[in-house]
Order: structure tokens, then sequence, then C-alpha cells
């Protein structure tokens, strides 16, 4: 059959006669046909052009091709033919293998006169015509006519070099699947057995989990020990302790700070003649004013308008609410340390400045006052507002209170547990917790007052089981909290045994008041709610009668009240001495040893 094309394209002629003739008078026919037929077919302009250029290039005629033909090896030679195209000799056939195929190749000449080397593949068992760019810049045309081909044909693969050269026929095995299953039959009988075996080994290797976890040894039954048991009583005790030094400084206000107004105001009675007051005079003055100022201010407020608003609101749920207004508490009682620290150091500057400077000194402190007043003022706002949030969540019926203590302490342990703290970190957020769990403490008296006043019936178990309730879900949040904190850093227990000496030594007063270890807690406005949610109950146990009567009744609760307060504060304040000394003590005793605490 013969195939033409104009153009780039070539013209082959291939013989499909009989295989059984002379393979090199096969083969040279073919070729001498070819090389005709591709001169024939083009067209008179081009045909002219080549004869001009064949002519012009006799005379420097070169070999075409040095290569030895591999049929001078396994054949008979077969002369080839010499195309010329641009006056560039082009390559002999090359005539790869006999008896199986035969792969020439032909130069065509086009319109633009580019040279492309091509080849031609044929099989003796049939025809297949392959047309291939030698140099890997043509695409790839294949035109495939078979013929007569039999079960035992082997199937042949030309794969071209690298340097752009026809590469040798390599014959393609085909895969048996029956030969390599019979080859591998001793594995697949291995394998069939291999699960029965894979789950014995499995069953006396030893340790079932050995592949995700590793075998312990007395470091990590210490860990779990701490983390179960040393933690959180070291840390607890260290919360109790600093919850009664809380006490005690909410004490001193309502107790110490009266007393030492009422001696200076007497003082000033006797002598009758003006002196500049001391330092600590005048910062009890400031935070008298503070505190009367912020009761007077809370008692103007209607609690029951407060309750209305935060328990009909439907957009912003309760336990919202309530974390809403615990950051703003924390923000406030981080402010309003520095805030009274700046008015005490304002006082000490009124007491001890020249006289010249006695105005800059005093405008000084009427302005540290005032910051004061504003500030503080504000965190009673939202302490009173957190302890309604709180009663409102208590007295209602659709668990409220379990949905604000979940929400509430599991978002604290969420956002604490899985930090990285330092030891000196940690030590604030245990403080932290120990003026929290005081705030609590003042919003269940809140709670208390507002059954006292308002609920009629049994109440008192319901109001027990649900403060009950609270101090336990805060008590196991904190457990939780500093047990894994400890846990994820490092952080061995004697820290919090630490923590607690240096808190002893604050309650001594052997500690530098601006060390960075102290817990701060200012009890101005706890004190302005405590105050404003009791006097309404005192107000509804005065008998009615005249004025001077309703005084005097005023005058033997209060007296009543000063006296129980002190008493109070006498117990715990030499309660927390003789523990603290102790503790100091028995520090310095066994310095080197953990604390059995």
């Amino acid at each position: 059959m013969a195939i033409r094309s104009t153009g780039r394209s070539l013209s082959f002629n291939l013989l499909t006669s009989d295989s059984s003739g002379d393979a090199a008078t096969f083969i040279h026919g073919t070729i001498s046909d070819l090389a005709h037929d591709d001169v024939a077919s083009q067209d008179p302009p081009l045909l002219s052009i080549h004869k001009r250029r064949r002519r012009r290039n006799k005379g420097s005629k070169k070999t075409s091709s040095s290569l030895p033909s591999p049929v001078d090896r396994n054949g008979p030679h077969v002369d080839g033919f010499e195309s010329h195209c641009n006056g560039r000799s082009i390559c002999d056939p090359l005539i790869s293998g006999t008896g199986t195929a035969v792969k020439t190749v032909v130069a065509a000449v086009g319109p633009n006169d580019d040279c492309q080397y091509l080849h031609a593949e044929r099989r003796i068992s049939g025809v297949e015509l392959r047309q291939r760019a030698v140099n890997g810049t043509i695409s790839e045309e294949s035109v495939k006519e078979e013929s007569g081909v039999g079960p035992g044909s082997t199937g042949l693969q030309q794969r071209p070099e690298p340097n752009g050269n026809v590469g040798k026929l390599e014959t393609a095995e085909l895969l048996d699947w029956n030969r390599v299953m019979a080859e591998n039959s001793n594995d697949l009988s291995s394998v069939e057995k291999l699960p029965l075996k894979y789950f014995i080994g499995e069953i006396y290797g030893g340790n079932s989990l050995r592949s995700t976890t590793s075998v312990g040894n007395e470091k990590k039954r210490q860990r779990v020990y701490n983390t179960m048991f040393h933690v959180p009583w070291r840390c607890e005790l260290l919360i109790d302790v600093g919850f009664f030094v809380c006490l005690d400084s909410f004490l001193s206000l309502l107790t110490i700070m009266p007393a030492r107004i009422v001696m200076t105001l007497w003082r000033f009675l006797n002598i009758r003649q003006f002196q500049r007051p001391r330092a600590a005079e005048l910062s009890d003055f400031g935070c008298f004013v503070i505190l009367a100022c912020g009761v007077t201010l809370l008692q103007a407020t209607d609690i029951s308008l407060i309750y209305h608003i935060i328990r009909g609101q439907g957009t912003v749920k309760l336990y919202v609410v309530y974390n809403v207004l615990e950051i703003f508490d924390k923000l406030c009682q981080s402010f309003g340390g520095d805030v009274l620290q700046v008015l005490f150091n304002s006082a000490e500057g009124v007491a001890s400045c020249p006289p010249e400077n006695m105005a800059f000194e005093l405008m000084r402190f009427i302005l540290d006052q005032t910051i004061a007043v504003i500030s503080f003022i504000l965190h009673s706002f939202i302490l009173l507002a957190q302890g309604v949030t709180l009663s409102t969540c208590i007295v209602s019926h659709n668990n409220a209170l379990l949905a604000m203590l979940v929400s509430n302490n599991f978002s604290e342990i969420k956002s604490n547990v899985f930090k990285r703290v330092s030891k000196e970190n940690l030590q604030s957020l245990v403080y932290s917790d120990t003026v929290e769990r005081f705030h609590i403490t003042a919003f269940v008296l809140f709670v208390l007052a507002q059954n006292i006043l308002e609920s009629e019936g049994p109440w008192f178990g319901n109001f027990l089981f649900n403060a009950l309730l609270v101090y336990m879900c805060e008590m196991f949040v904190d457990v939780v909290k500093h047990s894994f904190l400890a846990k994820f850093n490092e952080i061995k227990p004697v820290v919090y045994s630490e923590f607690l000496e240096a808190l002893c030594k604050q309650t001594l007063g052997t500690q530098s008041e601006e060390s960075q270890s102290n817990l701060t807690f200012i009890p101005l406005a706890p004190a302005c709610v405590v105050i404003r949610v009791l006097s309404p109950i005192y107000a509804a146990h005065i008998p009615y009668g005249p004025l001077p009567w309703r005084l005097f009744w005023i005058f033997i609760l209060s007296g009543m009240t000063y006296i129980m307060l002190v008493t109070l504060k006498i117990m715990v304040g030499l309660g927390l001495r003789l523990h603290a000394r102790w503790y100091v003590d028995r520090c310095l005793k066994r310095r080197h040893h953990l604390h059995m605490d």
C-alpha cells in the first residue's frame, strides 16, 4: 500500500509481499521506492530546485554516514541512498536487526526546506508504519495496518535516545499473571497464615499498648501523685490562707479605719489648733471619703430595677452578663490598686512637703482623691450588678445557675490551662483566685440579704444548697486549673509552699510592701456593696417610734455590729499571725526538704 501527503508529509510504499524472499532485496527495493516516490511527489518547482542543488553539490559530495550498518553484522549489506536537504547530506538508512523488523531513516523536504529525520518501522508478520521525529520536535503520527498477526507474535517497542539518534528495538515482555502466581505460591501461603500469626504475636508480645505508650518510672509516678494530691492540697491551702488575709484587710477597713479617724478627730478637738496630719491619717481620711461616697450612691440605687433589667433581657444570656462583669471586675481591681497607691503617695507628699510646696501637694492630693472616688464607685457598681446577676441565677427555675457556673468556670479553665506560665505569673494567678473567692463570698452575702428581705416560706435550705454548689464548683475549677498548669509547665508542688511562705511574711510585715510577690487586695468596693445590702436588714429591725428612739436603736445596733466585727478581726488577725509565724519558722528549719503540708 502507499501513503502520500504534501508539504512535510512522507510518501511510503511498503510492500506487503511474503517474508520468505531475500531480506536484502526487500529492504533495497523498499528504500529505493521510498526515495523515488518522495522526490516524484513534490511539485515541479520544488523538483527543479532539488535537481539544481544536486548539480551544485555534486563536486563536493560527501559520504552519507560513517556509521557501520547493523546489517553487516547480522546479514547481507544493503546499499543505501543519499538525500540532500539545503545542501547538507543526510544519513544513510539504518537497518536494525533482521528477520523481525526493519527500521529506515528517510529524509523529507517540505515547503520551507526544513530537514526532518523520520524513521519507518515494519514487521515481517504484518505491516506497521510509525513516523516519529528523531530530533524530538515534530509530533508523532502512527498509522497501523495489521494483517495475519498470530498468537506468537512479539510486541516491539522503540525508545529514542537522549541525543536524538534512533534507538535500538527492544522487546517488551508481557506480564503473565499465572506464572507470577506460580512463582510466589510459597509467599501467598504465608500471607494466608499472617493474620493468625500476627494476633498470637501481639498476645505474647508484652504490653498491648507498647506502640503508643512507654513504661513509666518513679518520676512519672510522682508526677501523677502531684497532679492528683500534692498540688490540689497545697493550692487550696494557699487560697484559704489568702482568703483570710483578704478578710483581715476587709475587717481592718470596717474596724481599724473608723477607730483611727475618731482618734484623729479627738486629738484635733483636744489640741484646738491646726496641725499637719500624718501620712497614715491622710490615707485613712481618703479611704473614708471613698467608702462614704460609694455607700451613698449605692443607697440611692434601686436594686430591684437592676434586677428586672438583668432578668428581663433576652438577647444576652445571664452567664454572658456575669462573665462580662467579671472581666470588668478584674480590670477595675488592677487599676484600683494603682490608684490607691498613688493616693497614699500623695498623702505622704502632703505630710512631708515644705510649706512653700504645700499648695501644689494639696492640689495633687485632691486630684488623686477624685480619681480614686470615681474609679472605686464604678467598681462598686460592677460588683453590685454581678451580685444581682448571681441572685437572679439562683432564684430562677430554668437551671440558669448551673449554666452560669459551667460557662464561667470551664471558660476559665480553657483560658488558663493550656498557656505557658512562669513562676511569677502562677503566683499572680493564685492571688487572683483568692480575691475571686472573697468576692464570691460577698455575692453570697448579698443573696442572703435579699432572701431575708423578700423570700417567703422555707428558703434557707435552697439557699444553702445553691451557696454550697457555687463554692464547690469554684474549688473544683481552681484545683483542676492549677493541677494541670503545674503538670504542663513542669512546676513542682513545693512552689505553692514557697508562695505560702511569702504570704506569711507579708502577714507578719517582714516583706517589702512593694514586692511583686505580695497579695494586692483593695476592700473598698466590696465593703460598699456589703454595707449597701446589709443596711436594709438593720433598717427593717429598728422599731418604730420617735426620732430619738430610732437614733438610740441605730446607735445600739451599730455598736453591737462593731463589737462583733472587732471580735472577728481579733480572731482572724491573731490566727493569721500565729499561723504565719509557725509556718515561717518551719520553713527555716526544713529549708532543704519538701514541705509536708
